[in-house]
């Protein structure tokens, strides 16, 4: 990952956007982290659509934060986008969701998840988890080679 990397963060819930933000700040992580709040805002950063056409304003991201449940589109349904694309499929995404059931799990990875993340309830807790994504996806993971 380049010293900088650019995290895209697809949330819906403001508190989750808050907590999560609130965490990567605790833990002095000096990344980019930009966020949109539905599945087909998602695609539509990724593909460079509008109102994300400017890459200078919304680089292409390093690395992935999904939510699964969102309005409209599915982060289900934008990870199996994603890791269809050739462009787009050595993304690396986390999933990070409330849902612990082994289903959404095994979908998730059959769909081509990098990681499942639970998030936390407690912000100590997901400090950690901030801790852990910058220490391993940011810092330690070397990631794929460009196109």
């Amino acid at each position: 990952m380049p010293e900088k990397a650019h995290i895209l963060l697809v949330e819906d819930n403001p508190m989750d956007v808050e907590l999560t933000l609130d965490a990567f700040s605790q833990v002095h992580m000096a990344n980019m982290v930009y966020v949109v709040e539905s599945g087909e805002q998602a695609l539509d950063y990724l593909f460079g659509r509008e109102p994300y056409g400017a890459r200078a304003q919304h680089p292409f991201p390093d690395l992935m934060l999904l939510d699964l449940k969102l309005p409209g589109i599915s982060g289900f349904e934008v990870l199996e986008k994603i890791k269809e694309t050739p462009k787009l499929k050595r993304l690396p995404v986390i999933i990070l969701s409330s849902s612990q059931e082994e289903g959404d799990r095994a979908l998730g990875y059959d769909n081509g998840a990098n990681s499942y993340l639970v998030k936390p309830i407690s912000f100590n807790e997901f400090v950690k988890v901030a801790t852990r994504i910058t220490d391993y996806w940011i810092s330690l993971n070397t990631g794929p080679p460009e196109d």
